[in-house]
């Protein structure tokens, strides 16, 4: 039993120990643990107050940053849309250049087949005229072999042709 019950002199000895050192830890511990942890304290808090000032100015730059991208995107929907006009107006300018060049190649192209067409028939009656003079000369001198005859056709056509 004497191992589980200490004896008087053990126990004195003890807290006369036990209270020296809290008396010397009190005395030169206990401000500076006190001091850090405070200190460690007030830099939590600093920290703290710091996340959440971050926090809040990352709130705002978000914000702004949603802000300029809903104005991008609406810059770019205005030129998207310009660009659509533009494009539109080119293409119907270019469709109104083409229909007006197809209308003077067509008008062109009519001209230039009535000219065509003028001459050809220029040709024809010219070469008909050719064919009738040597049709009426051959046939002429077919009738005109014979001196009587000939003479009895030509007084027959002076006669026919009246003199102005």
């Amino acid at each position: 039993m004497d191992l589980v019950t200490p004896g008087i002199g053990l126990l004195f000895w003890t807290v006369v120990i036990f209270s020296i050192l809290l008396y010397v830890l009190r005395k030169f511990a206990w401000n500076p643990i006190n001091n850090a942890v405070k200190n460690r304290e007030d830099s939590i808090r600093s920290a703290l107050k710091a996340a959440d000032k971050a926090k809040k100015e990352m709130e705002k730059l978000q914000q702004e940053n949603e802000r300029i991208m809903k104005q991008a995107r609406d810059e770019r929907d205005v030129i998207m849309k310009e660009a659509r006009d533009v494009k539109e107006k080119i293409i119907s300018e270019a469709k109104d250049k083409a229909d007006s060049e197809a209308k003077k190649l067509i008008e062109l192209a009519r001209l230039n087949i009535q000219n065509e067409k003028a001459s050809a028939i220029a040709e024809i009656k010219e070469q008909v005229a050719k064919l009738s003079v040597e049709i009426a000369e051959k046939i002429l001198r077919e009738k005109l072999k014979d001196r009587k005859e000939g003479k009895e056709l030509v007084d027959k056509l002076l006669k026919d042709v009246k003199l102005n």
